[in-house]
């Protein structure tokens, strides 16, 4: 019998950053086939987008929340 095929798989990420007062804000990045979804944990807000979802995710968190402290950076 041959393997079954994974069909909508669904692969998140997510995009971290920290405002000035030290609190944490995260947008998780939703891939299902080639489309995108973005969605913000603070707010609810949420955007599709097929290119460039992390820049999106980090414009958002930018603008809306003063997320600017990326916590990979040295």
């Amino acid at each position: 019998m041959p393997p079954k095929e994974q069909t909508n798989a669904r692969h998140t990420s997510k995009v971290s950053r920290w405002d000035q007062h030290g609190r944490e804000h995260v947008v998780r990045v939703r891939r299902t086939g080639i489309q995108r979804t973005i969605r913000c944990d603070t707010c609810g807000w949420r955007k599709g987008a097929q290119f460039l979802p992390w820049l999106k995710a980090e414009e958002h968190l930018a603008e809306a929340h003063q997320a600017t402290v990326d916590p990979t950076a040295a």
